[in-house]
């Protein structure tokens, strides 16, 4: 890749421009004014932006500029539309530059490899191409308005347990197909201003040192041009952080790093021109954000309606038995439950916005049923303070008397955060003695879910009607809640990640959080749903699960090759109900046997369609190489095998609507033969087996040649992983080395001299 010229750079002294390549403060970079470089303001905000006010905390965590608090990441994966999250990108893009942020940190794009990360609220999916076509739509929106996004952690920061220097042990093919693929779209595809690097240590290496991470892998094979910043605090070394490609340490620091590199230059242990690349690179990214001086307003009111619609979109409807919701007009509904009231919207740590108004489910519930009877009793305390008993009591009698039960619960914000892991998915026990209070004497009973991370719904779930997981819902969750409760709008978010039984059964819970300073990814590929369907392990709910009040049929299901190992998808999609409503397309690729174990289906491609009653549409969705692909670690690049594959249509990850076979020639996998290959290698290579075969019948003895010739099971499977050189000594007359020579040359020409 081109080396980065700055002639700016000429214009300052190296300690000026070492000095640039660290922050000022918490949220700002250094300016130099007379080579035209600005200071630039960053600010946390994947679903909102975290400006503090100038007089705030160190951190400003609580003490920030109001500002519209979006679902976050958790809730907009469940909404499976990349249009509405570009809608989101685009307002919170307004919303920094009306602030004057320069660039906001997010998205999260980091996989969900387990239930208990306590970061999960923040990141999409345990499915890296769900995650990678989400967060580059939040990217594109972000930037379209002038403001750059910096996608993050990059890579590996899957816990928060020993996250500032745990090591994530990953191999490199399942760096490549699970937690790579997210970043590696954005960066293709949506050209994000920065890159964060994550605090972990990838395989040894801090990722904020990692070269062939940050330069090799994001930088010469992406094309990554823009500037690569440092989670905060996430720089030890700069020196070794600059020569591995991490160009803005970022926050300010009272430790003088800037003496670090500059002594580095002159010491030749640092060549000058990795310092001016990194400048130019800073410079870049200030010409890209800064260049929009027209000024910006805010409809704040405009972007709440937007977070109601977009966190309408994003509710599961996981149960609904009975057709007990959507609520009737005129019912006697008891709303129970403390996060009623006070609704637990988002997540705690740097992501913790200022909400500029935060709707109540209870109220808006009363707003639109205007001609229903809506009691309300608290059911639980979040403190603990209060007489447990006694509200679950109040709320029993309350839920004896109503037609319906609406317990809103979930977890509080102490709960689950930034900076630390769960320990377990249980719901807090006065909670789930509630619902199975409640759920006793009520005739039909509801449960809103208001949660960050993956909760356990057993001990429970079979006892009540309707179940809704509304995940957190931003601050106008309180109507998006409503709406779906009402009817006003039919639920169409699926599962963005798995519902286990036990958390026993997530394949990551042996390598969890890790011991020793290492975290060890012992399920390789095997992520989420890929695990359970793979090993047949039955979960509460699969990936891809959701429901709606209206119904949807899938017809026509065809796959058409386009190319040698690209192909298209269709299907027509009816909606057979009486309601509008949203549908996703799900589709799936099942791969033939091939040299590493694969996953029995991967989501390969979807899309969201909206259709009134009656109506139908068709869709079609493009399937290219790299959903057929896997990476081979011993060629070091992407491999199609050849093989019959199976797409699928799937409503989830788990229930296969209809199915069509694509034949694939596949790559040629054939290396060229040595001694040191083996017996099987030999014998099995389509050009050089039949005249090895030959060969050994002219040398030996038939009765040797026979087992060799006709692959006699015994000999062969016992002999089959012998280097050639070794399974040529068993025999009493070697086979002369020049037609080994010629063999081995053979395979060289193979496949070419085959004419194919």
């Amino acid at each position: 890749m081109a080396t980065h010229h700055d002639h700016g750079a000429a214009e300052l002294g190296l300690d000026e421009k070492t000095a640039l390549l660290s922050g000022r403060d918490m949220w700002s970079s250094k300016p130099a004014e007379r080579a035209g470089i600005p200071s630039l303001v960053l600010s946390d905000g994947p679903h909102g932006v975290r400006l503090q006010r100038a007089d705030a905390d160190h951190l400003g965590l609580h003490d920030s500029h109001p500002a519209t608090c979006f679902p976050p990441a958790v809730a907009l994966a469940s909404s499976w539309d990349p249009e509405l999250i570009g809608r989101v990108g685009e307002s919170l893009g307004r919303e920094a530059r009306a602030l004057g942020v320069d660039v906001l940190l997010g998205p999260g794009v980091n996989i969900k490899r387990t239930p208990l990360c306590g970061r999960n609220f923040e990141y999409f999916s345990e499915d890296p191409l769900l995650s990678g076509v989400l967060g580059a739509a939040h990217v594109v929106g972000v930037q379209s308005q002038g403001v750059g996004a910096s996608v993050k952690h990059f890579a590996a920061n899957n816990q928060e347990t020993e996250r500032m220097r745990v090591s994530a042990d990953v191999d490199e093919r399942t760096l490549r197909e699970i937690y790579f693929p997210a970043f590696e779209r954005i960066v293709t595809e949506a050209r994000p201003a920065t890159v964060m690097c994550a605090y972990n240590k990838l395989n040894g290496t801090y990722a904020s040192q990692n070269r062939w991470l940050l330069t090799q892998v994001l930088r010469e094979e992406w094309g990554f041009d823009g500037l690569v910043v440092s989670d905060w605090g996430a720089v030890g070394d700069r020196v070794a952080a600059l020569l591995a490609g991490t160009d803005l340490e970022m926050p300010g620091t009272h430790r003088d790093t800037d003496a670090e590199v500059t002594a580095a230059v002159r010491s030749g242990e640092l060549d000058e021109a990795v310092v001016d690349t990194a400048v130019a690179r800073l410079r870049g990214l200030a010409e890209r954000v800064c260049g929009q001086t027209d000024p910006v307003t805010v409809d704040f009111d405009a972007h709440h309606r937007l977070a109601r619609e977009v966190a309408a979109d994003s509710l599961v409807l996981l149960k609904n038995d009975r057709q007990t919701l959507p609520l009737a007009p005129t019912a006697r509904i008891a709303v129970i439950g403390e996060f009623a009231t006070a609704l637990r919207y988002q997540g705690g740590g740097s992501s913790h916005v200022n909400a500029t108004h935060v709707d109540s489910p209870l109220e808006e519930l009363r707003a639109a049923l205007p001609d229903a009877q809506v009691d309300f009793a608290q059911g639980y305390d979040t403190t603990g303070r209060a007489d447990a008993g006694r509200l679950r009591e109040e709320a029993v009698a309350l839920a004896g008397r109503d037609e319906t039960a609406v317990l809103v619960i979930g977890l509080r914000e102490a709960d689950e955060s930034e900076g630390f892991d769960r320990a377990h998915t249980q719901l807090p026990a006065d909670q789930v003695e509630l619902v199975r209070a409640v759920a006793q004497v009520a005739r039909r009973t509801v449960v809103v879910l208001l949660n960050g991370g993956v909760v356990s719904l057993e001990g429970w779930h079979d006892e009540v009607d309707a179940l809704v997981e509304a995940w957190l819902p931003g601050q106008a969750g309180g109507g998006a809640i409503a709406d779906v409760l009402t009817g006003r709008v039919s639920p169409s978010g699926r599962l963005a990640e798995t519902i286990p039984y036990r958390l026993n059964d997530n394949p990551s819970y042996l390598n969890f959080p890790g011991e020793q300073g290492h975290v060890r990814y012992g399920e390789g590929v095997m992520v989420g749903y890929r695990y359970y369907e793979t090993a047949d392990v039955a979960v509460r709910y699969p990936f891809g699960h959701g429901l709606s009040y209206t119904s949807f049929e899938q017809t026509d299901f065809r796959v058409t090759p386009i190319g040698p190992d690209t192909a298209t998808a269709s299907v027509r999609v009816t909606n057979t109900g009486d309601r509008f409503g949203k549908h996703v397309v799900q589709i799936y690729v099942a791969a033939p046997e091939r040299p590493v174990s694969s996953p029995v289906r991967e989501l390969r491609g979807f899309a969201k369609v909206a259709l009134a009653p009656g109506e139908s549409t068709t869709v079609e969705i493009a399937l290219d190489r790299r959903a057929f692909a896997y990476w081979d670690i011993t060629r070091d690049d992407w491999t199609v095998a050849a093989g019959q594959y199976q797409v699928q249509i799937a409503d989830n990850a788990h229930d296969v609507v209809a199915t069509a076979d694509l034949g694939l020639a596949g790559d040629n996998l054939l290396r060229p033969l040595t001694l040191d290959s083996t017996a099987g290698e030999w014998f099995g290579h389509p050009a050089v087996g039949p005249v090895l075969r030959e060969a050994m019948t002219s040398e030996h003895s038939q009765e040797q040649a026979d087992a060799a010739a006709e692959g006699d099971p015994d000999a062969l499977l016992i002999l089959s992983s012998m280097a050639l050189r070794q399974f040529l000594g068993f025999f009493p007359r070697p086979i002369p080395d020049e037609v080994l020579e010629r063999l081995m040359k053979m395979s060289e020409a193979y496949p070419e001299a085959a004419g194919t």
